[in-house]
């Protein structure tokens, strides 16, 4: 693909977040979906083979469905109550039609079965935008829909997407899928606090990005895509396997790294609300997602791979350059968690 259209492509996905973050009528708000879906499928369709065609193909129809459902619920709030205003979004059945519709354009549980399936057909760069960017344009409307739209339905949303995105993931071989289910979990959690705390929501959110990225932007470096292939990681970089590792137990949630203050600050949040059977069960759940970061660590840390005294082994990596994005995302995955007392600060 020429740099001239993929720059376009780029704006226009930039643009079209911006817009639905921006707005306030949910005609432009579905019109900022559509450019960034829009803006999206030639990005996943560049390869131009045949399972990024499917994932491609796939990715359309439930942001198609999902945007027609926007439409549809957003139209018969504006002929109930005569107001396109996001905030007058005060009908039960529209509430929860575009509440479930947001669900589905990020994924969330019981809608989540497009997203291991989009994510295997899409090389590493672009799942990170799918895992990353193109949650904030809908996860947005779901902030402004948290007020009105039955809390049951965002606990059962919450709940289902951490013990759904757990479960998904244990069987995987395949790291674009872990890490979809990994994307899955921690998205239950996002909309979990997001009726309660909308501060904290946009300080888990953030995390959420920098643990994604660094380990989307290691597994490029590494161009690994499967289990086995992190095997031989420790021959390769000692060093990048050992920063990896960190990295996936901080997305599992295990002090004293960053991962860790989410789960924390959500707990306790919960528990404030009076919802401790809800916390407890989050915190039981989320110990499946973090046997399978413990799996991908002793693959790479723990095992060597299966070679013969002629075998070739990779010592090097294949590029020294350096990433500015990568080394931004590992710090900031690793070593934020003694800012949790001035991000306690900011929130109240």
């Amino acid at each position: 693909m020429s740099p001239f259209i993929t720059l376009i492509l780029l704006a226009s996905l930039i643009l079209g977040t911006l817009l639905t973050m921006s707005a306030s009528h949910w005609m432009l708000a579905w019109m900022g979906l559509e450019m960034n879906t829009l803006a999206m499928l030639p990005l996943m369709a560049k390869s131009h083979c045949p399972r990024a065609t499917e994932a491609t193909i796939k990715y359309f129809l439930a942001q198609a469905a999902a945007a027609a459902t926007i439409l549809f619920a957003s139209t018969a709030n504006a002929w109930i109550t005569g107001e396109w205003n996001i905030y007058s979004t005060a009908t039960p059945i529209s509430t929860i039609a575009i509440t479930m519709a947001l669900a589905l354009k990020m994924g969330l549980a019981p809608m989540h079965m497009w997203v291991p399936q989009v994510m295997q057909g899409l090389d590493l760069p672009t799942g990170l935008i799918l895992a990353t960017w193109q949650k904030l344009a809908p996860f947005a409307l779901i902030v402004q829909m948290a007020q009105f739209a039955p809390p049951q339905l965002l606990t059962a949303l919450g709940l289902l997407s951490v013990i759904l995105g757990g479960w998904g993931g244990l069987n995987q071989t395949q790291l674009r899928k872990i890490l979809a289910y990994s994307s899955i979990a921690h998205l239950g959690w996002i909309v979990m606090i997001s009726q309660f705390n909308q501060q904290l929501t946009m300080l888990v959110l953030i995390t959420y990005i920098f643990m994604t990225s660094a380990t989307f932007l290691i597994f490029k470096l590494m161009s690994a895509t499967k289990i086995n292939t992190l095997a031989v990681a420790w021959a390769k970089a000692p060093a990048m396997a050992a920063i990896a590792s960190l990295t996936l137990l901080s997305l599992g949630g295990l002090p004293p790294l960053t991962g860790f203050m989410p789960k924390w600050l959500i707990l306790q949040d919960l528990a404030a609300q009076g919802l401790p059977l809800t916390a407890v069960t989050l915190a039981l759940s989320s110990l499946m997602s973090l046997y399978f970061y413990l799996r991908l660590c002793y693959a790479m840390i723990l095992t060597t791979a299966p070679n013969t005294n002629n075998s070739f082994t990779p010592w090097r990596l294949k590029t020294k350059k350096g990433s500015a994005l990568l080394a931004t995302s590992m710090t900031s995955a690793l070593t934020l968690l003694p800012l949790t007392p001035l991000a306690q600060a900011l929130m109240n």
